[in-house]
């Protein structure tokens, strides 16, 4: 299991926006510049943020995007799904796949399925504002 960088810069993203003025549209080339990333890129990872109402999005003169709900409710689990991050440390977990024939012999699936649900937990109780709130310039963090 490894978080891609799509799914990383979601949350780098949704962070920096948490950490500006929430009524002020912010231009992708803004974040992008400030966030070091690639602004095409950017433009997908938008569009995704978009449709699962984590971003909300203007166009024209004076658009940009800003946060969809407020920071403490934009959870980190929920964003990494929303970016199709597959989370699950084995595929016989994953949401839609085939039932496994050895499930009901697999010595190792409790091991599995506990894994599962300890990171499912743990990505489920850290929200955006939690990360923002971090570091009093917003430049400390890591993701």
């Amino acid at each position: 299991m490894m978080i891609s960088t799509r799914g990383r810069y979601a949350l780098r993203v949704l962070v920096y926006l948490a950490e500006q003025d929430s009524s002020r549209y912010i231009t992708l080339n803004e974040i992008a510049e400030q966030q070091e990333i690639s602004e095409k890129y950017l433009e997908s990872i938008a569009k995704t943020l978009v449709k699962a109402g984590f971003l909300e999005g203007l166009r024209g003169k004076g658009g940009g995007y800003r946060l969809g709900r407020r920071a403490e409710e934009l959870n980190c689990f929920a964003i990494l799904q929303a970016m199709d991050e597959t989370i699950v440390p084995v595929a016989c977990l994953e949401e839609g796949s085939k039932p496994c024939a050895r499930a009901a012999n697999c010595r190792t699936l409790p091991l599995w399925k506990g894994l599962n649900e300890v990171v499912k937990n743990y990505l489920g109780s850290f929200t955006i504002r939690d990360l923002a709130k971090r570091g009093d310039n917003g430049f400390d963090y890591v993701i």
